[in-house]
């Protein structure tokens, strides 16, 4: 039987890679609710001009569907998540999922009576293909043990496209919560923990004095008892560069290390989904660009069969409490 789903929010262009990404892996989008008209709305009507338009939320959660998927203001999300999963389906929202600790733990709470799934959609591994091939090569040995990471997630910020609340930390989250908990996500899966200590955790502004508030970078160190990482991400991604972030990630085995050039390597303009593998044995510069991205049928095979193959759910409420930790202290 064909899985339906419904978006909740367009606020973030995110929306658009986890709606595609679902039809690709078979589901089926009855409509979408987006409150007021977001910048983002001609493209999406562009890019998905069969999809139509719920009038208001209420009429959205009535509809009889698998999931939805939550692409909100942040400060919204956990709210919606909250009434979407009272009112019997599944979710998957963009991050940050929530921007309290308070929100995360009514969040578990819901879960925990409702018995569904609340998955955020960590795109800078879920929809890498680089990311999918780390994952094999890690899960056969290639490096032995992953005991470090460093991972780099800078941004262009697009200042005069951003709509307000992208600029406001209290509906945006801060840079940490949001940006951060992708590599807080990869720490966590590749070196194997289950959860972690922040160490170290800053926040400046560099270059935004129009925007008091707004921290365009942020760093933080972690660790757990089997590895350790640090974490850098900011809004300074220059113009020259062809896309939006040099983003990438390199893992440190015992046997070896990866490195991931996600999305650009800089040596060979138009080329993405690099991986790097060096050990006692290789030295190799992979093509990954057609290994998949399992996250979205792993997602819809757990609707179905109520498991956690895409991501376990203690492993979701991790990475969320961590980004909430990180920023919480480079705040304080």
């Amino acid at each position: 039987m064909v899985q339906t789903f419904i978006v909740l929010g367009i606020d973030h262009r995110h929306a658009f890679g986890m709606t595609e990404n679902l039809q690709n892996a078979g589901a089926i989008c009855l409509g979408f609710f987006t409150e007021g008209k977001p910048e983002t709305l001609r493209g999406w009507n562009k890019r998905f001009p069969d999809i139509p338009k719920i009038k208001n939320l209420k009429e959205a959660l009535d509809i009889q569907c698998d999931f939805v998927v939550v692409a909100c203001i942040p400060a919204d999300r956990a709210e919606i998540s909250i009434a979407a999963m009272k009112s019997g389906k599944d979710v998957m929202t963009d991050k940050p999922g929530c921007l309290t600790q308070s929100q995360l733990e009514e969040i578990e709470c819901t879960v925990a009576e409702t018995k569904r799934i609340w998955s955020i959609n960590f795109s800078e591994r879920f929809e890498v293909p680089a990311a999918t091939k780390a994952t094999e090569l890690i899960q056969n040995g290639a490096i032995g043990r992953v005991i470090q990471t460093v991972g780099l997630g800078p941004h262009r910020l697009n200042k005069a496209t951003r709509p307000k609340w992208f600029f406001n930390p209290q509906l945006n989250g801060g840079i940490l919560a949001d940006i951060a908990s992708h590599q807080i996500d990869q720490f966590l899966f590749y070196t194997g923990s289950e959860s972690a200590e922040i160490t170290m955790a800053h926040t400046a502004n560099h270059a935004m004095s129009d925007h008091p508030n707004f921290r365009d970078l942020g760093e933080l160190s972690l660790k757990s008892d089997k590895a350790s990482g640090y974490i850098r991400v900011d809004w300074f991604t220059p113009d020259g560069l062809p896309t939006w972030g040099d983003g990438r990630l390199t893992l440190l085995g015992t046997k070896g290390y990866i490195e991931l050039r996600k999305y650009v390597d800089v040596a060979t303009p138009g080329e993405m989904d690099k991986v790097v593998l060096v050990t006692n044995d290789r030295c190799e510069y992979i093509d990954a660009s057609d290994e998949g991205l399992p996250y979205f049928e792993s997602f819809l095979s757990d609707v179905k069969n109520r498991t956690e193959k895409a991501m376990s759910q203690n492993h979701c409420f991790n990475v969320m409490r961590l980004a909430l930790i990180a920023q919480s202290l480079a705040e304080t």
